[in-house]
């Protein structure tokens, strides 16, 4: 996948005020979050389905299975994602039809998200979008997915949700132009203490760079100080990742151009990827989550030996929009449910194997039988 991020202008916008938010799930609220859980943040980590109707809801979090499980807590981006599906890119200066086109709920951070209420996790996310139909769409999917949107906020302002063209040819490849809108506008210059409290109290967080630096440092270091994982994606900017950011993140989560580009080093070979790694381990990160695509992935933790996971073949491959997400998010559930090193990144293979044979990013993901059904499927063949 391609990709190109385009920051619009910045927007000015106030600090988020100090009265009780609604505790409706439907509306999105201005300014402030939509449900508050700082009263009693305990009782509603431990029992997260209070926001969900189990008959709305196919993907309800399992009060059994995660009584009391801390949450992931996925902090990032949200978009709308324009599908225009096309035969091959455009040259320069050329006009040409598209079969179909659509919008989809989408961003790497609300994939993610997705992803893992879908899977049945209890999952927060943190995010912004603007006062328009796309943030509706947004809203509406994640909260069909089963995630908790208490921190969802509504920026206003005129700022429109944050979307991305995402051009999709024949044989599921695509490349994506991203307008950060929200995503990367009016975030207040210190988090509030809401959204800091949920970092720390989640199992795990995970991060991407669809949003500011500066917002990803803070709960990045947050949850550092709390004793809490973090996941940081480098899908997004391709801007220098700043060292401070590096440093407070347990896994770092590249995909081979992304390290490619990080590390200034080549990555064409195992070896080459070797040596690059070895270059991310100098820069503080202990742990590189590696996403090879067709070729599967790997794990390097430093000082030890990688552990390599091929792809699970997939019955055929429609869009690969999300894959990378949701492969990020499942091995992220599968890590805090305590499965060990080999089977997250078995777990991860065989969402991602589901992921890529259905059109759209938050469409795709996967529940949890279907991930492991096909992971008992892989194993008996």
């Amino acid at each position: 996948m391609k990709g190109l991020t385009l920051s619009p202008a910045s927007h000015c916008f106030p600090n988020l005020p100090g009265k009780n938010p609604t505790t409706d799930p439907q509306p999105i609220q201005k300014c402030f979050p939509i449900q508050s859980i700082t009263k009693h943040r305990r009782q509603s980590l431990i029992l997260p389905s209070i926001a969900v109707k189990s008959s709305q809801n196919p993907h309800q979090f399992s009060a059994t299975q995660h009584h009391d499980s801390p949450p992931l807590v996925v902090v990032g981006s949200a978009n709308a994602d324009i599908y225009v599906e096309i035969d091959r890119l455009p040259k320069e200066g050329e006009t040409i039809s598209a079969s179909n086109g659509q919008t989809l709920a989408g961003g790497k951070g609300a994939n993610q998200a997705a992803c893992g209420g879908k899977l049945s996790y209890p999952t927060y996310f943190v995010g912004q979008v603007g006062e328009d139909a796309h943030g509706n769409l947004i809203a509406k999917a994640l909260r069909n997915g089963g995630v908790r949107l208490d921190h969802l906020r509504n920026v206003g302002d005129g700022v429109p949700t944050g979307h991305a063209v995402v051009l999709l040819q024949a044989g599921g490849q695509n490349s994506i132009i991203i307008v950060g809108g929200a995503n990367m506008s009016c975030w207040p210059e210190k988090l509030g203490n809401q959204d800091l409290e949920i970092v720390k109290n989640a199992g795990i967080v995970l991060l991407q760079r669809e949003i500011p630096d500066s917002v990803n440092i803070q709960v990045a270091q947050a949850a550092k100080d709390a004793g809490v994982s973090v996941i940081l994606d480098a899908g997004g900017m391709d801007t220098p990742i700043p060292a401070e950011l590096l440093r407070s993140v347990d896994i770092f989560s590249p995909n081979e151009t992304e390290l490619a580009r990080i590390t200034e080093m080549p990555t064409e070979s195992f070896e080459q990827i070797e040596e690059a790694v070895k270059k991310c381990h100098n820069m503080g990160v202990k742990q590189v989550l590696l996403k090879l695509g067709s070729k599967g992935s790997a794990l390097f933790v430093e000082g030890e030996k990688p552990i390599k996971q091929p792809i699970i073949p997939a019955a055929r491959v429609l869009d690969t929009t999300g894959a990378g997400d949701t492969f990020t998010a499942s091995f992220a559930v599968a890590l805090v449910e305590g499965k060990s090193k080999e089977e997250c990144l078995k777990f991860a293979a065989a969402a991602a194997s589901l992921c890529v044979q259905v059109k759209g990013a938050i469409p795709s993901m996967p529940d949890r039988a279907s991930v492991t059904d096909l992971l008992q499927t892989a194993q008996v063949s």
